[in-house]
């Protein structure tokens, strides 16, 4: 174990996650007589909105998630440390964070805790080994393969049984994500993909939008979320509301109707956007703070000041924080980051925490794009579909994106895609959808990998078992 200490009695601010809350919180200390030091289980910066365009082979890991210690390289006050955070102690001020089979121990003065969300599935965890979320790196890479994977396995189907299941994808969630993927992956069918195989015609996929509640994009409205679901609809995206999904396995999803009826959907290739979850570090938290509680999804009750009750000195931001009317989206984490830095700066001056005022939300509006050309934006009262809202949606995501050099080939990259018919990442390979799984079947002697191995295709299923048989040897 080691230890990370300050010895030149500058205050020390301790920055858990390099996402958004993250990132910003640090850049906004920059000219503070601080040291920061960022703590994170990843050594990027992820732009998590533009995950799903990574999924759908529109853009490469590099242009939304550059290097954490390049972006803050011109910061000469920040270190960065990767290292997942196992312990938080309110009383000794540290932070203890692993990487590999080593701890180490960070002293803090102020502390920002943004470590963001994960993938909820209500309980019902093992429906990851199926559907995989889309918060992380892994989760897009994994799915890329398994679109792809699906199109080519289907070309070697030699049942119409075996092509329509897997040329069916299923997206469960209609939120911004579930939208926007069940729009790519519909377009990459219909304009990518066509022409490309001989067997089958990709345009045959059948992409199928499940929401258990009654309308799409329902927090912006169903104004927005009618223009959202009849665009889909216009592109062959089945959208089907009220349904509960209440079982996932390798071959497809039990789905429960809102009248009772279950039924069931054959489909290989499954995507789950449909809940969130606070990252555990706001349970311990609360813990260590009297009169501190978390909301069913996990996430910190916070003070005005977004501290925690006797723990002026901690701040919680981003989608751990539960503020009322603070959507968990990128704008909320960026003002509440940067309103923590600047409460830190007026500590330094010498104002108390009784000086602080309350922090205000300022809702700039929320966006989705459904397909090229078409998106949907709520700014305020103002409510807007199609050409010019898309155009808003380039504009604030390219806006957001670290690094000129990320922006110039964002662009590039867009207008080969929206313009033309091609993609220029479509690669993928069989360790990215099945990596995940063979760590999971090793450490837990589990029948998972091979199960959905066998789904997606004899050959796959006979070289996971090849693998296995040889980890056995290895072993044993």
């Amino acid at each position: 174990m080691s230890t990370q200490t300050v010895e030149n009695g500058r205050h020390r601010v301790v920055v858990i996650g390099s996402g958004f809350g993250g990132l910003f919180g640090t850049k906004h200390l920059a000219r503070a007589d601080v040291d920061v030091t960022l703590i994170s289980k990843t050594s990027t910066h992820l732009f998590q909105p533009l995950l799903y365009q990574v999924a759908t082979g529109i853009l490469s890991v590099g242009e939304i998630a550059p290097a954490t210690r390049l972006v803050l390289r011109k910061q000469k006050n920040a270190q960065v440390l990767l290292g997942e955070v196992t312990e938080i102690d309110l009383h000794t001020r540290t932070v203890t964070s692993r990487m590999l089979d080593q701890d180490t121990v960070t002293e803090f003065d102020s502390l920002i805790v943004a470590t963001g969300a994960q993938q909820s599935y209500f309980g019902n965890d093992h429906f990851a080994t199926y559907a995989p979320g889309m918060k992380t790196i892994d989760d897009a890479l994994e799915l890329r393969g398994r679109i792809l994977g699906a199109f080519e396995l289907a070309e070697l189907a030699t049942t119409q049984k075996q092509r329509d299941r897997l040329l069916t994808f299923v997206v469960v969630g209609a939120g911004p994500t579930g939208v926007e993927l069940a729009g790519q992956i519909a377009e990459l069918a219909d304009r990518t993909l066509e022409g490309t195989f001989h067997n089958i015609d990709p345009r045959d996929a059948r992409v199928v939008l499940i929401e258990g509640a009654g309308a799409v994009l329902g927090p912006m409205g169903p104004k927005l979320g009618g223009k959202a679901q009849r665009r889909l609809e216009k592109m062959g995206v089945e959208i089907q509301l009220d349904a509960m999904v209440t079982d996932v396995d390798a071959s497809g999803v039990t789905v429960r109707d809102a009248d009772g009826t279950v039924r069931r959907i054959e489909s290989v290739c499954k995507v789950w956007s449909a809940g969130v979850q606070a990252s555990p570090l706001g349970k311990m938290l609360a813990e260590q703070s009297a009169g501190t509680e978390v909301d069913r999804a996990g996430r910190v009750v916070v003070e005005p000041d977004l501290t925690i009750k006797g723990h002026p000195n901690v701040f919680v931001v981003g989608d751990l924080m539960s503020v009322p009317d603070v959507p968990g989206q990128a704008q909320g984490a960026i003002q509440g980051a940067t309103y923590a830095a600047r409460q830190i700066h007026a500590g330094l001056r010498g104002r108390t925490p009784r000086d602080r005022k309350p922090f205000k939300y300022f809702n700039k509006g929320s966006m989705a794009t459904i397909s090229r050309f078409s998106a949907v934006c709520q700014v305020g009262r103002l409510e807007f579909g199609g050409f010019i809202a898309w155009l808003a949606w380039l504009a604030l995501h390219l806006y957001y994106l670290v690094g000129y050099r990320s922006r110039i080939i964002t662009i590039i990259q867009w207008f080969v895609t929206f313009l033309g018919r091609s993609r220029g990442q479509m690669a993928a390979t069989e360790q990215w959808v099945f990596a995940r799984l063979a760590l999971e079947a090793v450490g837990t002697g589990d029948e998972d990998a091979e199960r959905v191995a066998a789904a997606l295709g004899a050959a796959t299923a006979n070289r996971v078992a090849t693998n296995r048989a040889a980890t056995d040897t290895a072993t044993g």
